[in-house]
């Protein structure tokens, strides 16, 4: 069973992740969503994990986009092993959230909206939670993954606060920074944001300057 938290084998970035878990309580608390601390939690190390671009673009096989949903759970229908089937599901409902709720704006210009990845996220989340072994971990893990099923729209609302929580400039350069360095690799975005203070992950990849 490879579920694991979504910040494993990642450079801790304290300032980032604090910066995300900030943001994700403060909106949390504007939409009224009560969660789970260990779902929380979850969320926040989703947002930092995300910060490597390579956790979320497939560029072997889908150049600089994520990985299709539907190819990821034809992925995990085939996998070989129940290890396997649940890494799968688990890569398909932390994509699947952070596109929605953080990417939102690009869903407009593509053939699915965002309630194709509410559905194929939260379906991935719900058949996991009920999928993972009664060990532990699984213990540990099925009531995140069964209330973020559970309330993936609500979570992605919340998302979407985080991309527009304030009207302050700061807030706002750091996370259109963020999504330029994010996408594109800028070296540029990334020595803004380490003048903010923000520290982003390094990838092992080439990068342009914008």
């Amino acid at each position: 069973m490879a579920v694991s938290e979504p910040d494993s084998g990642v450079i801790p970035v304290p300032s980032l992740q604090e910066y995300f878990r900030d943001s994700v309580d403060a909106a949390m608390a504007s939409n009224r969503l009560a969660v789970e601390s260990h779902t929380a939690h979850y969320v926040v190390n989703l947002l930092t994990l995300f910060s490597r671009s390579e956790a979320l673009h497939d560029k072997a096989e889908c150049g600089i986009a994520p990985k299709p949903l539907a190819l990821m759970l034809a992925d995990a229908a085939a996998a070989p092993t129940d290890e396997s089937r649940n890494a799968t599901l688990q890569h398909l409902g932390d994509v699947a959230l952070f596109v929605a709720g953080f990417m939102a704006e690009g869903l407009d210009r593509k053939a699915v909206g965002i309630g194709y990845y509410v559905r194929m996220g939260g379906g991935a989340y719900h058949t996991l939670s009920l999928a993972l072994p009664a060990n532990p971990r699984g213990r540990a893990f099925a009531p995140v993954f069964a209330e973020l099923a559970a309330k993936f729209g609500e979570v992605v609302d919340v998302l979407n606060d985080v991309r527009h929580a304030s009207n302050a400039g700061r807030d706002q350069d750091v996370l259109r920074l963020y999504e330029n360095w994010l996408t594109t690799g800028s070296q540029r975005a990334g020595r803004l944001l380490r003048q903010l203070g923000i520290q982003p992950l390094k990838q092992p990849g080439s990068v342009r300057e914008h």
